[in-house]
């Protein structure tokens, strides 16, 4: 099967994925820009803001990878010629992971406190946690399923209806947490975090209802669902099982990551909720050529034209490395003023400035290990990446950030620790790549 892999249709797919991606990060660095300008407590609340963020992004990447796994399937049907034979698979993946995110939330809700005294927050910052939580937890299920939906439209190559959910999703976000944090006098009133939960469950439903509607109206898939399962199941079972472990590793670097920063003290933790709110949105935004590589290289791996995909790989590379550039060089011309966006407290600021330079330098980095992360995902090769992941957060993050930690670097042993955890995810997914391809390439 032909495909095309030309500037234009890359990022067809990839502008659209791009906008979808920022959706839940967008969601959080929205909270934290407003909650950092409350007038009363916003250190503290900022801090919860943080630490709940960082929890809940856990439980939507483990979860969430359901999305990579049902795309990497449907996509190499689609490359195929055989998309008439996975009409029951989607529906029946949403199901399962549905199941799961309603168990979840059953199990954490009650144990909020614990969850957050592990997280090392106490006093004030775990009265926030524990609010702000208890109403957030109730869109993880809403945010599952429109994941498992993006899935199902990046599989039939189609990244423009998940961007039109994610905007709809974070313009809406956006004007409720105005709305509810700071309140309308005489009409709403201001609700502070509690508002921003809210806001953003509200925004989640509405995401999940509005996919619903244009997966039933623009698409030939089923939401009915049937028994037996699918034969492709216990694959899908199997990536997301290798997925999950991944995850784990993964959320493993950011449970020491946030765990160490509140252990620093508020404002510690305050200005590194910034600063990883702000390296998750850039690494959504290249998520988007990241996302164009997932959804291509499935389909090309299930048509055998291992020379497109090699083609691919390098054009991918190129324009990842450009973005990744960009979006540093823009931080650092407004270097003081991104800061200022999201509070006002001098601690805060002072302790951001301070590592906001590696942030923004991981960017071209992150950009490069991203794109190749979404090619393998797409290959569905889930048990080589869990490897990966594996070694690069137990034999380098981990050991990384204990030692700086020693030498008593802060939150500047952190991000250290995250430059070093990127570079060891991406050397040798770009090896592997080539070990592989360049030989099939060529016959």
């Amino acid at each position: 099967m032909k495909a095309d892999i030309s500037f234009k249709n890359i990022n067809r797919l990839a502008i659209p994925a791009l906008i979808a991606g920022i959706a839940e990060p967008l969601l959080s660095i929205t909270d934290t820009a407003i909650i950092g300008n409350i007038d009363e407590n916003a250190t503290e609340s900022l801090a919860a803001v943080g630490i709940v963020g960082a929890f809940i992004s856990m439980l939507i990447w483990v979860f969430g990878q359901i999305r990579s796994a049902i795309s990497s399937i449907i996509s190499q049907y689609v490359g195929a010629n055989k998309i008439d034979q996975i009409q029951k698979l989607p529906i029946q993946a949403i199901a399962i992971i549905i199941t799961g995110s309603l168990c979840i939330l059953a199990i954490s809700y009650p144990f909020a406190k614990q969850i957050f005294q592990f997280y090392n927050a106490s006093g004030q910052v775990l009265e926030y946690c524990i609010t702000y939580f208890k109403i957030r937890i109730f869109g993880f299920p809403f945010s599952l399923f429109v994941f498992a939906i993006f899935g199902v439209f990046r599989g039939l190559q189609n990244t423009f209806y998940p961007m039109i959910i994610a905007i709809i999703g974070a313009l809406l976000n956006i004007v409720l947490d105005l709305i509810f944090v700071y309140g309308i006098e005489g009409y709403v009133p201001a609700m502070q975090i509690q508002g921003a939960a809210y806001a953003s469950v509200i925004a989640q439903i509405t995401m999940a209802v509005i996919a619903v509607v244009l997966l039933i109206k623009k698409t030939t898939i089923s939401l009915k669902f049937s028994l037996p399962f699918h034969t492709e199941i216990p694959n899908l079972l199997g990536m997301i099982g290798n997925l999950f472990i991944r995850t784990l590793a993964l959320n493993t670097a950011l449970y020491f990551a946030t765990s160490y920063a509140t252990d620093y003290g508020p404002a510690y933790i305050a200005a590194y909720t910034i600063g990883i709110n702000i390296w998750l949105l850039g690494a959504f935004m290249i998520d988007g050529y990241s996302s164009a590589g997932n959804i291509l290289s499935g389909k090309l791996l299930g048509a055998k034209n291992y020379k497109t995909l090699v083609e691919l790989s390098t054009k991918l590379f190129k324009y990842g490395i450009s973005t990744g550039s960009i979006i540093a060089l823009v931080g650092f011309v407004f270097y003081n003023f991104i800061g200022e966006i999201f509070t006002k407290e001098p601690e805060v600021l002072t302790q951001f400035y301070n590592v906001f330079w590696i942030v923004l330098l991981t960017q071209p980095i992150s950009a490069i290990t991203f794109i190749f992360d979404g090619m393998f995902k797409g290959m569905g090769k889930m048990k080589y990446l869990r490897n990966v992941l594996l070694f690069s957060t137990g034999l380098v993050f981990i050991p990384t950030l204990l030692f700086f930690d020693y030498l008593d670097l802060k939150l500047t042993a952190i991000w250290i620790a995250f430059t070093l955890w990127i570079m060891a995810r991406g050397i040798p997914l770009i090896i592997k790549f080539r070990q592989l391809f360049l030989p099939l390439a060529k016959d």
